[in-house]
């Protein structure tokens, strides 16, 4: 999953990409680099970050979205939104996929509008709001506190007529450095339990340049690394910003897991 952020105050690439010529440009790129999904956010989620007015988000999605689906018709989009209006126009312009990083706790129409529209689901676990989430966020145990929000999040899908769902366990959304990796240790878990398929995260974030004093312009070998250890986890979709070194990454793991795929 290839990340075009089209926001002003992305913790990696804000403002690159407001221009919608520049946004179909890198979504092109993307898919020209072995991008399955490509997830259009056009309001930040980083930590500390006040979400844009409703109505900047729908005249961007609008805009962009539109523009990427007649560019490329054969590629599954994905909008990142946790507002139900949003989800409902992303999809009335060709978006095939919602991804809410509240799972519908910012928005308590989310949930019966994407059972209404039939879209596939991404619903990730965040603890607090966007704004403060990393202030000292605690939990007695995060890998069973995160299972047991899924499990009764999954009962609501359900009833919702949810079906194709996919979870993230929300790497970076109110965890400390120490949470993150308890998490990404326990993917593994959280996927038979739960029984879905999971999108990891962790593109460029601090679990990557806190651990390794590095600012996230420097943290691609680090994404790679945790890449690497998501997919052979078991993870079923990593999100991304530089695509070519994931699908890297993907062919390595499948060769190593797949050996009898390997020609001489």
């Amino acid at each position: 999953m290839g990340v075009l952020n089209i926001t002003s105050d992305s913790f990696f690439d804000g403002g690159q990409f407001l221009d919608v010529k520049q946004a179909v440009h890198h979504a092109e790129k993307m898919v020209e680099q072995g991008a399955d999904i490509l997830d259009i956010g056009a309001s930040s989620s980083r930590p500390g970050s006040t979400p844009v007015p409703e109505d900047l988000e729908l005249e961007r999605i609008r805009e962009v979205v539109t523009a990427v689906r007649q560019s490329l018709r054969g590629t599954l989009i994905s909008v990142d939104t946790f507002r139900a209006s949003v989800a409902r126009e992303a999809v009335s312009c060709g978006a095939h996929l919602i991804n809410d990083i509240s799972a519908g706790d910012d928005d308590h129409n989310m949930i019966p509008v994407v059972g209404e529209l039939g879209t596939p689901y991404i619903a990730m676990h965040k603890k607090g709001k966007t704004e403060s989430m990393q202030k000292n966020p605690q939990y007695t145990d995060v890998v069973g506190e995160v299972m047991h929000y899924f499990e009764q999040k999954l009962i609501a899908f359900r009833t919702a007529g949810i079906q194709d769902v996919m979870l993230d366990p929300g790497f970076g959304f109110g965890k400390t450095l120490e949470h993150n990796y308890q998490l990404m240790r326990a993917i593994p878990a959280l996927m038979e339990v739960l029984g879905c398929p999971l999108l990891v995260g962790i593109s460029r974030k601090s679990m990557i340049t806190r651990l390794l004093d590095v600012n996230p312009s420097e943290a691609l070998n680090g994404t790679t690394s945790l890449n690497t250890i998501a997919l052979l986890n078991g993870a079923s979709v990593i999100r991304v910003h530089d695509v070519s070194e994931a699908v890297q990454v993907r062919a390595i793991v499948a060769a190593v897991q797949s050996p009898s795929t390997l020609s001489n």
